[in-house]
């Protein structure tokens, strides 16, 4: 008997039933989704992208700002627009963001199919459950020096599409094979004020879907591009563990074990973010005499960052997050522009901020996202909080009207009504009742 590859056994794994209520859940990262797409339509990156759409010849497919194109340039343009303002969704232990790079995906391959809602919702679903799988499998060391969700992306992105123009198993994992020989997505511009992040989302949704579509055409790739000899493991995994690909250990899809994020900041921060936001309710920041942060590895290598010299660089402040928090309160999504991060007392207060590794909350990452803030008084007290879990992941959740909440005020950032917001929102959560999917182009537009 020929062994199997792990990406025949991930497929195989995909054909498990899938329900209304999953279905649902899948409607809600949608709309998160179209939200975080449409805030990041209206900045100088997402502005880019979208003028390169208008090089190409118009097709079956539309970008967010209603331009028509082909579905290969739809995906790579709404594949950049959901990651610019850092609310896109994440998942913990894979370290990835799998709604900007899985919907655009499917979107792009059911407007030009024309399929019905469920077949675009379900392929969200296995789209989601391929990237997280992968994600999990890949180990923390390939973090040190790869996006995760650029090189996990294009799995996702591929199964999402696949299953749209009906790719049968075989198709799947020759598709998946090209995805793992071209995958990628370097940190480096994390060092350097640049957009390359943008970039790696919309290669990676590009990536999928193209990669679909060569295999519908009967493209073949290396069935063990994950364990072979010279493949993704071997190459850039060095501690991974396949075991994860086909892990039985949770019982539902993963795209409930997905985080909704209620801060536009990197997600190393949010949980310093939670726990000042409950230190502000006992202390004045006027009185702060010193602050200590203790957190996970990532996050410190990520995030410390006591100038920022840029937006990106206030999203990923840990300095910055506590001391606009502490000040201000919740932050918005204006917390992090050039007034605010140069704002005298927020810059006066992030000087006063030290930053360590903390064993403990390092021992449970990735499963727990925390953070441990002390602040010491300028009366000689002092007041801690520790912060298990980010507000959004699953254990520590956030409503469903939260998640509405968070999608009406970003669209109305974006400069969207009420009622056309209203209509977006009961056109989408109506998809996992059957609503007909013509009908999102439609209220999209």
């Amino acid at each position: 008997m020929k062994k199997k590859s792990l990406t025949t056994n991930l497929i195989e794994g995909l054909n498990k039933e899938i329900s209304s209520r999953d279905r649902y859940r899948a409607s809600l990262h949608l709309l998160d989704w179209i939200g975080c797409a449409f805030i990041g339509s209206t900045t100088h990156a997402g502005k880019i992208f979208i003028d390169f759409s208008k090089n190409y010849a118009k097709g079956r497919c539309n970008i967010l700002n209603g331009d028509s194109c082909s579905p290969e340039i739809a995906s790579f343009v709404n594949g950049s627009l959901g990651n610019i303002f850092e609310m896109d969704d994440i998942h913990r232990t894979s370290i990835l963001h799998p709604g900007p790079v899985i919907i655009p995906s499917a979107l792009a391959a059911a407007q030009e199919t024309s399929t019905d809602s469920q077949t675009f919702l379900n392929s969200i679903i296995c789209g989601y459950e391929t990237m997280i799988r992968f994600g999990q499998s890949i180990g923390k060391e390939h973090y040190k020096f790869f996006h995760n969700t650029s090189t996990c992306g294009s799995f996702g992105s591929s199964v999402a599409a696949g299953k749209i123009i009906g790719l049968n198993n075989e198709q799947l994992i020759n598709a998946l094979g090209n995805c793992g020989s071209v995958l990628g997505g370097l940190w480096q511009m994390r060092n350097e004020d640049v957009m390359t992040k943008q970039f790696h989302n919309a290669h990676a949704a590009r990536t999928g879907f193209t990669s679909a579509l060569l295999a519908k055409q009967g493209l073949t790739g290396p069935k063990f591009i994950l364990e072979g000899p010279q493949g993704v493991y071997a190459a850039v995994g060095k501690d991974s563990e396949p075991q994860k690909i086909t892990s039985n250990e949770y019982s539902k899809w993963k795209i409930f074990d997905t985080s909704f994020k209620p801060w536009a900041a990197c997600r190393h921060a949010h949980p310093v973010i939670d726990a000042t936001l409950k230190l502000a309710k006992k202390i004045n920041s006027k009185d702060v005499g010193d602050v200590k942060i203790k957190t996970y590895l990532d996050a410190v290598k990520f995030c410390d960052r006591i100038s920022p010299k840029n937006v990106i660089d206030a999203k990923f402040s840990l300095q910055h997050v506590l001391a606009v928090s502490l000040i201000d309160g919740p932050p918005d999504i204006s917390s992090f522009d050039k007034k605010i991060y140069t704002r005298p007392d927020i810059a006066s207060l992030r000087q006063k901020i030290s930053i360590e590794v903390s064993d403990k909350v390092e021992k449970l990452y990735p499963e727990h996202y925390g953070a441990e803030v002390e602040v010491f008084l300028t009366n000689g007290e002092n007041e801690k909080v520790y912060q298990k879990d980010a507000l959004g992941d699953p254990q520590n959740p956030i409503s469903e009207e939260e998640v509405i909440s968070k999608f009406t005020s970003l669209m109305k950032a974006a400069g969207f009504n009420t009622i056309k917001i209203d209509n977006i929102i009961n056109c989408v959560l109506g998809l996992s009742k059957g609503e007909d999917l013509s009908n999102l182009e439609r209220v999209l537009r």
